[in-house]
């Protein structure tokens, strides 16, 4: 059973049409947010059941729920062609300016082995305000798409496109074949990321908390970048790293 825990997730799953079978709500809870819950689930036949203390807790094996779960029947993953060609649809319309045609880019995120739950929740949160069309993940060494990233991307995991990988290099090939091209966050040999012309279409890859993205994928990359330091710590959270490119990226875009 896959669960959707926290009001706004939740929230966010019914509103964007993810496939959920049932929405508990924990005995007492009321407010304006516990309304608008229930009012989305009506509107979509899904049946809301408000259960005890005890039950409810069971459900949520001692998770911070916020009184709010609802169940789905598994995650929703996307094929590497179909992401790449929703990606794509953006640029069929005709452009009245070089602004749209900067906005309207393909951009794709690929996580490479990011094993923390946590993380991944926060890149995929950032990921979706930072109009990511979609985001690849490896099917191995990586966190799994559970509640716990669920919860912390505050409901960005039900309107980001997520594509689960077996093969990452081949996935890069594949998406050079489609004329993206390929920057990596790399802390050896590398260009500051502000030094990058990001108005193309973009696959950014970052890669896992303790040693990032590997030799192989960072030798398929067309660029690599870094974030300059000043610090002694030489290395940020990849969550954080990863929104800095991306707002950058944006940045550029959008001049």
């Amino acid at each position: 059973m896959n669960l959707i825990i926290g009001r706004k997730p939740v929230l966010e799953a019914l509103n964007s049409d993810e496939d959920i079978t049932q929405v508990y709500i924990l005995y007492g809870q009321e407010g304006g947010i516990i309304n608008a819950i229930r009012i989305a689930a009506k509107k979509r036949g899904i049946k809301v059941n408000q259960i005890p203390a005890e039950k409810f807790n069971q459900i949520a094996k001692d998770k911070n729920a916020q009184g709010v779960i609802a169940v789905k029947p598994s995650q929703k993953f996307y094929t590497l062609q179909e992401i790449i060609q929703s990606s794509k649809n953006k640029n069929l319309k005709a452009f009245s300016s070089e602004e749209d045609l900067g906005e309207k880019l393909p951009l794709l995120l690929i996580l490479d082995s990011i094993q923390d739950t946590h993380n991944v929740g926060a890149i995929l949160r950032t990921a979706e305000c930072s109009g990511v069309d979609g985001v690849i993940i490896t099917k191995h060494n990586s966190a799994p798409i559970n509640e716990t990233v669920v919860k912390t991307s505050a409901g960005a995991s039900e309107l980001v496109k997520i594509c689960q990988v077996n093969n990452l290099a081949n996935a890069i090939d594949e998406l050079k074949k489609e004329g993206f091209w390929i920057v990596g966050s790399f802390l050896g040999k590398s260009k500051p990321y502000t030094e990058i012309d990001y108005k193309m279409p973009l696959a950014l890859i970052v890669g896992n908390e303790e040693k990032g993205i590997r030799k192989l994928t960072a030798d398929k990359c067309d660029f690599l970048v870094h974030i300059p330091m000043k610090g002694k710590i030489q290395s940020l959270n990849v969550s954080v790293a990863t929104g800095i490119i991306l707002f950058e990226i944006l940045r550029q875009r959008n001049i």
